[in-house]
């Protein structure tokens, strides 16, 4: 414990006081085992039944910051990431040339084909001398693409390509954030176009960026005294470029609502680890020279199967913080909903549907689950799980009000006729049953049993969901 009198007369002290002896109890062996078992029990319990809610902003940050880490992590070993990051290499293997391909047609469209060539030259693929090979593969895929042997099934090829790739990322994304179904397909063509044509696009104003600064430097005395602050910029735009390009994969790819702060961090996040990757796979290829003596010509190849492991790794584990950043208070509770009781849940269905019923019999506006969530101080992901049975069991229904962009849902049965074991009973009967094809004479006189004492029990729970909470 602090000393209270040392505290009390610095309170700046306090925390750095605690640390300080835990960390010696802890150094003496004394206190270890209590150390871990209180981590452990925070991570597991504590971290999931707070909402962050009674900290200070800064205190807030760091806990939710804490979730989405621990979050992020569960999801990277449920997903299984690192295999869904293997097969996603393969497939970008298979598109990198239609890809470059493509943002080359469009900036040679707009005339800036050149600067997209000088990109690639200062990359690590320019330090592998790899550069003039791909081009070659590019300028020939475009001759046949305009010009093969059967008209169109070039660019067909092409075009296939590409889209595979990014169908292939959006898979991964709707997986990560539990979207069970893809956008249409010209939604997902036009989201594709925009993303080829952002890359050109941020890469040209980069390079242009470039040009201003170095061409100010040398004419301007004001930008000749700032020459570091000018070396800072151009070592900057690069980061800049990835952190657009990611922020706006992780907001425009997943079938479903990113908000901006949600795409925004992982994208910076991933995008310092894209360029950090890049300058590491440089220095790799300047200093590990003895790699040509092994794998000859052909020494590129596995830095740049590592390079593109490492790079879908990074975008996918981004995905995962993304949907840890945005769907925080979805895990509210998280550790006590998975060994929810039968008995609380049903506790929790039929507060809301007294929720639903009692606003709609005051002739109020229907609430959304984040509202219902919010208000009560239920856990989200158990709101949206509870209220998705009523609505599949009909005791419920969705309904859309003008400004609320969310469903909101009101009573689907006549509220005077709405008992607890009617709404009960269409639970327990959700799903199919009596699906046995030979059942046995035991099994069929068991089943009339239970049936019977199941039915008898919901008739006597005729109270009327509306009149649960009024006096007698």
């Amino acid at each position: 414990m602090i000393d209270t009198a040392i505290a009390v007369q610095n309170p700046a002290y306090r925390p750095t006081i605690s640390f300080f002896k835990e960390f010696l109890k802890t150094a003496r062996g004394k206190t270890m085992a209590s150390f871990i078992k209180k981590f452990t029990d925070f991570i597991v319990n504590d971290l999931w039944r707070k909402s962050g809610e009674e900290f200070g902003r800064w205190k807030r940050l760091g806990f939710l910051s804490l979730r989405s880490i621990v979050i992020t992590v569960r999801g990277f070993l449920d997903h299984n990431i690192n295999t869904r990051a293997n097969a996603l290499t393969y497939s970008m293997m298979f598109a990198i040339v239609p890809i470059l391909a493509l943002v080359l047609a469009i900036a040679k469209g707009f005339g800036f084909e050149q600067v997209i060539e000088e990109k690639l030259y200062e990359s690590f693929l320019g330090k592998m001398d790899m550069v003039p090979t791909i081009m070659g593969f590019v300028q020939r895929y475009l001759e046949t693409a305009q010009g093969g042997a059967f008209i169109g099934v070039g660019l067909l090829i092409l075009l296939w390509s590409v889209w595979s790739f990014f169908n292939n990322i959006e898979t991964s994304f709707n997986t990560i954030w539990q979207v069970k179904k893809s956008r249409s397909l010209l939604r997902q063509s036009t989201t594709y176009i925009a993303i080829l044509l952002l890359v050109p696009v941020l890469m040209i104003v980069s390079s242009g960026v470039s040009i201003f600064l170095n061409t100010a430097t040398a004419s301007l005395e004001f930008f000749q005294a700032m020459a570091p602050l000018k070396e800072f910029l151009l070592k900057l735009a690069p980061f800049v470029m990835c952190w657009l390009i990611f922020s706006w994969m992780y907001w425009a790819i997943p079938n479903t609502k990113v908000g901006a702060w949600a795409a925004f961090v992982p994208g910076i996040l991933v995008g310092t680890l894209f360029q950090l990757l890049q300058m590491l796979t440089v220095y790799l290829i300047a200093f590990l020279s003895r790699t040509s003596i092994v794998y000859g010509t052909f020494a590129a190849f596995p830095l740049l199967l590592t390079w593109l492991q490492l790079s879908c790794l990074f975008i996918l584990s981004g995905a995962e913080l993304s949907f840890a950043i945005e769907n925080n208070e979805e895990f509210d509770y998280d550790s006590d909903l998975r060994h929810i009781s039968r008995r609380y849940k049903d506790y929790v269905t039929l507060y809301l549907t007294y929720l639903i019923v009692r606003r709609f019999e005051c002739g109020e506006e229907p609430e959304t689950a984040h509202e219902m969530a919010s208000r009560n101080h239920l856990p989200a992901r158990l709101v949206n799980q509870l209220l998705g049975r009523l609505t599949e069991t009909g005791v419920v229904r969705e309904t859309y009000i003008e400004g609320k962009e969310e469903r909101t849902f009101v009573p689907a049965r006549d509220i005077n006729s709405l008992t607890v074991g009617m709404v009960v009973q269409s639970i327990e009967r959700q799903g199919n049953e009596l699906f046995l094809l030979h059942p046995t004479e035991e099994q069929e006189r068991f089943w009339h049993c239970f049936t019977t004492m199941t039915e008898e029990r919901n008739n006597s729970q005729n109270i009327l969901i509306k009149d649960l909470l009024k006096e007698p």
